[in-house]
């Protein structure tokens, strides 16, 4: 499933202006919220149940739970506008549901025998009328049902013009109900393919699949293998400066522990410093063993290049992390090596591989991920298992990512993601790609393009201009999780954006990840086969956990490929030298390519 670039959206914050949107400015915004009323639902169940319990619950149980008040909420709360004219409004919801949204009937809503479709799902449509003023409508339901409920409206009178003005969420993107239109704004190639003619050309209001996790308790709740503690763990190292004097750090810690300091030294000497970090509480609503724990962020500044320096993390209350280290960038012409991975899922596979990485090649300056960290990026367990797993990897080589399709969900956007690490700040000025989840950091002789492929291309492209016309780095290197060539999905769009930029400023390489397998590219221009690097660009793409692939046709651009994996690349870079070598889990040489320039 292509998961283009106009579906970002963060949880709960407006909507994208995809097409016409009015924004509430003076209308009044809903008293109590269904997210308020959820979060002390939940604090109540975890008191009053065991965690089996928990397990088992449906929805008949849930509104026995509910009160009044929160009852009406849930009913009323979770889609609100106003009307300027009386009004028909129709709800299409999905008929694989197996659960009616408990408020729909008594509402007043009544099911017609009119149908809409689109290529995945079938939906029933229901229908109310409502006086000019506040509409209010309910919650998609307690299952997570991810194809939510959409709506239309027209004015009851055909002589009226119909004004809507949202109230909750405060902004929200209305097109014309036809066919081609697409409901879900975090899956716009999925388009409607049947619209009864008598919904034809009503306002059609646009939501994001992610909106059925907010009133989730059927089937909800998880309990993480990895809980914490007082003490320090999860220790990860990124950058958000200069990696030649600054070094940013990151450690996980229980809710009870307030505060955290990093404690760093030259090593060999016995000048310690220490610096205080900024804390954060990370909250999973439904981990029951640990929805709140604290993220520690320290940013050291006006370290010496080339240095290595000794460090500590934690707190007198909460004790300490063992002693670790890291190395600055040196100022020097010597050559550096990296390691990146394709898609790892929170995979045990890929931790024991990144483990073995680190004893094979201790001397590399960093590693990178292209996307797909883990599989479900809003749950905090797997990012739990993701860093337990890799063990102290990162805590001494610092990580620097880019977000995937399944680190940014359902239009709800990767914010569990961002509060997971530090880094540069350098990205798109643009609403719609997230600070920290495009950016760009010059090591050595090379520069890195770190491309969020989930945000909007179009709001990204004059950047990646901007940042390759002006470098003078001998190296280019760009990562993105969507890989522009493959023959799983024909990501036309990201090739027509980007592809002229890559051939006019010859990256050297572009790495993705996403369709699970490996592949590397001939050496390509203007989407052709060229004799030589030095007149194209290599595309790779990877995977950093098991994998298979049943269907596997020629892809004619493809130098090598390989349909099982896990894989590392280990990139060596000595001058104007580039050995790009690829490994399995073994430590097996599966591709080698020398580039010099």
């Amino acid at each position: 499933m292509k998961l283009p670039g106009s579906f970002l959206l963060p949880f709960l914050l407006p909507f994208l202006l995809l097409f016409s949107a009015v924004t509430a400015r003076d209308t009044p915004q809903p008293k109590a919220s269904v997210k308020a009323v959820m979060d002390g639902v939940v604090t109540r169940l975890y008191k009053t149940y065991q965690p089996q319990q928990l397990d088992t619950i449906q929805q008949n149980f849930v509104l026995s739970f509910l009160t009044p008040q929160e009852k009406k909420v849930l009913a009323t709360q979770y889609w609100v506008f106003r009307a300027n004219v009386p009004v028909v409004v129709s709800l299409m919801r999905d008929k694989a549901q197996k659960v009616l949204p408990f408020w729909l009937k008594d509402s007043g809503f009544r099911k017609t025998e009119l149908i809409v479709k689109n290529e995945e799902y079938t939906y029933e449509v229901w229908q109310k009328t409502f006086e000019a003023g506040v509409v209010s409508l309910g919650i998609n339901g307690f299952d997570k049902h991810r194809p939510v409920y959409f709506i239309s409206a027209k004015a009851l009178h055909p002589n009226d013009s119909l004004r809507i003005t949202p109230i909750f969420p405060a902004q929200q993107t209305f097109t014309t109900f036809q066919k081609g239109a697409f409901t879900y704004h975090d899956w716009s190639d999925l388009t409607l393919n049947e619209v009864p003619e008598s919904l034809h050309g009503q306002t059609l209001f646009q939501t994001i699949r992610g909106r059925a996790r907010e009133a989730h308790l059927v089937g909800a709740f998880r309990r993480t293998k990895f809980p914490s503690n007082a003490r320090p763990d999860h220790i990860l190292l990124s950058w958000s400066g200069s990696p030649t004097t600054t070094q940013d750090i990151q450690w996980r810690a229980a809710a009870s522990v307030p505060s955290g300091v990093t404690k760093y030294w030259l090593k060999g000497s016995h000048d310690t410093l220490t610096k205080a970090a900024v804390r954060y509480t990370m909250e999973d609503r439904l981990l029951q063993n640990d929805r709140y724990v604290h993220r520690f962020t320290t940013q050291l500044t006006g370290l010496q290049p080339g240095k290595t320096y000794a460090y500590q993390v934690g707190s007198s209350k909460g004790g300490w992390s063992s002693v670790a280290s890291f190395q600055t960038q040196s100022t020097t012409n010597e050559g550096f090596s990296f390691i990146w991975f394709g898609d790892t899922h929170k995979s045990p596979v890929f931790g024991e591989m990144a483990q073995q990485t680190l004893i094979r090649h201790p001397n590399i300056a960093f590693y990178s991920i292209a996307g797909d960290l883990v599989s479900t990026g809003l749950h905090r367990d797997e990012w739990d298992e993701l860093w337990q797993y890799a063990g102290n990897v990162f805590q001494s080589k610092p990580l620097l990512p880019i977000p995937g399709n399944h680190d940014s969900q359902d239009g709800l956007g990767a914010w569990m993601y961002q509060q997971m690490f530090s880094l540069p700040h350098n990205g798109p000025k643009h609403p719609e790609v997230p600070d920290e989840q495009t950016y760009a950091f010059t090591y050595k002789n090379a520069l890195f393009l770190m491309i969020d492929a989930t945000a909007p291309i179009e709001a990204q492209t004059a950047w990646t201009k901007q940042q390759l016309s002006q470098s003078k780095a001998d190296w280019k290197f760009m990562f993105l999780h969507f890989p522009p060539y493959t023959f799983e999905e024909d990501y036309a769009d990201i090739r027509k954006a980007w592809g002229p930029l890559i051939d006019q400023y010859h990256v050297d390489m572009v790495m993705s990840g996403h369709v699970h397998y490996y592949m590397r590219s001939k050496p390509t221009h203007n989407g052709k086969d060229v004799a030589t690097p030095d007149q194209g660009t290599i595309y790779t793409i990877s995977i950093g956990i098991p994998s298979e692939h049943e269907i596997w046709p020629d892809e004619p651009y493809a130098a090598l490929r390989y349909k099982n994996g896990p894989f590392y690349q280990l990139m060596d870079i000595q001058g104007k030298k580039l050995t790009y070598t690829v490994y399995d889990k073994d430590g097996k040489v599966k591709d080698e390519l020398v580039i010099a320039k």
